[in-house]
């Protein structure tokens, strides 16, 4: 899972601490901010991508197929993306409100890693692989999904 790649100021392509993490993956979900549609490319060549749209997505990111919202059924678990979650007060309850059905919400935006469980839903931001801010490590997060159960959820740093 990545989110705020930032192509091309910080992703000038994909970097081999992330690629070493896409092998095996069954799907990648990018939770806004790719920028530019050529990083959707890229990451095709490990696993199907589902993304949406971020605040500085160009138009070709919603042609590539991003869209300004996501819910899908992975394994049976109900999921939900979505790029700016909004203010941290009052988080978690607005995104259950938002998407009442999802068991999971991915986000972006904020570039900080999460993973929360609260107001009934669990939230995840996996932070970005590219520009930590002010974080101490660039990250990227990892899903494993089995019968309809998250099984584990990972925020992984990089180098």
């Amino acid at each position: 899972m990545l989110s705020d790649t930032h192509s091309p100021r910080f992703w000038k392509g994909v970097p081999d601490a992330v690629a070493t993490h896409l092998e095996g993956a069954d799907l990648i979900l990018h939770a806004g901010d790719v920028c530019t549609a050529p990083v959707l490319t890229a990451l095709e060549q490990w696993a199907p991508v589902r993304v949406v749209m971020g605040n500085n997505d160009l138009p070709e990111v919603a042609q590539w197929g991003a869209t300004e919202t996501l819910e899908v059924e992975l394994a049976g678990l109900r999921v939900a993306m979505v790029h700016d979650s909004g203010p941290a007060p009052g988080r978690a309850a607005r995104l259950r409100k938002r998407f009442p059905t999802a068991e999971l919400v991915v986000f972006g935006h904020s570039h900080i890693p999460m993973d929360l469980t609260e107001a009934g839903v669990r939230i995840f931001n996996p932070g970005s692989p590219t520009d930590k801010r002010r974080q101490p490590r660039r990250t990227l997060g990892v899903l494993q999904i089995d019968d309809g159960a998250l099984r584990s959820v990972d925020i992984l740093p990089l180098p």
